[in-house]
């Protein structure tokens, strides 16, 4: 199975560059240096920006608002906004990661007018068939595998596409041979795209809990603080969301 060591130890050293940025910021804002402290700021967006982007998009996908209508130039340029009116309510440096992706998702929130809850997918993800799975991936799909960029992406260096493994939804010593049965039957490319598509047919709560736990690889504890849960919520969300992507392959792949 391939490894997601060194993407985890990148995302590991980016959190520490932004918490050991956070003291240079508050000096910055207090010297009224803002060209300096937006210059520091900018280096840590690009991670920012891919998560705004990701959530933008499906939005759009769903219908929440028209493709046009805003782009992730947009929230950052609010961030920035927020992070120098607003860094003095950060009390500690290590509450600074934790803080930027709860202010991001409050500013989701305003401009995203979520999905009503519908869990019928959710609920019937055992009864579908072989010819409604691919339906499903070919409805997905038809926009661009799924993945289709905005126009400001186009040549945006720092975008690139979330690369969906096996890894946080089988985690149990005892589905290790169902792993590399997976891995054995399915390209990584068929993994992904088929865990992305899933992925956007649950319920909104449900992804956002899991990619913030296994794409940002943040804390169960975290993600109830971003996101306003209390912890059984999110636990229970992400344990779902786990369940339903394993269903999943199970039924459309036959892998039991």
């Amino acid at each position: 199975m391939e490894t997601t060591v060194s993407y985890f130890q990148s995302k590991k050293e980016f959190r520490v560059f932004v918490t050991e940025s956070f003291s240079d910021l508050v000096q910055l804002k207090k010297e009224g240096n803002q060209i300096s402290f937006d210059a520091l700021a900018m280096k840590i967006m690009p991670e920012i920006k891919r998560y705004v982007n990701d959530q933008i998009k499906t939005a759009i996908k769903k219908g929440n608002f028209s493709k046009n209508k805003y782009k992730a130039n947009d929230i950052i340029d609010q961030l920035f906004i927020e992070i120098y009116d607003h860094i003095d309510e950060v009390s500690n440096a290590k509450d600074f990661y934790l803080w930027l992706f709860k202010k991001t998702n409050n500013l989701l929130d305003d401009i995203i007018v979520e999905e009503e809850f519908d869990d019928f997918f959710f609920k019937n993800i055992d009864d579908y068939s072989q010819p409604e799975w691919d339906a499903m991936q070919e409805n997905y799909s038809k926009d661009g595998g799924g993945d289709f960029l905005l126009v400001e992406e186009l040549d945006d260096i720092s975008y690139n596409h979330n690369d969906y493994k096996l890894n946080p939804i089988f985690i149990e010593d005892d589905q290790k041979a169902l792993v590399e049965k997976i891995d054995n039957d399915l390209s990584a490319e068929e993994i992904n795209d088929h865990i992305k598509m899933v992925l956007y047919n649950l319920p909104v709560a449900m992804r956002k809990v899991f990619e913030l736990s296994a794409i940002q690889h943040f804390e169960l504890e975290e993600i109830a603080k971003i996101n306003n849960n209390t912890l059984n919520e999110v636990e229970e969300l992400l344990q779902d969301a786990k369940k339903a992507l394993q269903k999943s392959f199970f039924n459309r792949y036959d892998v039991r």
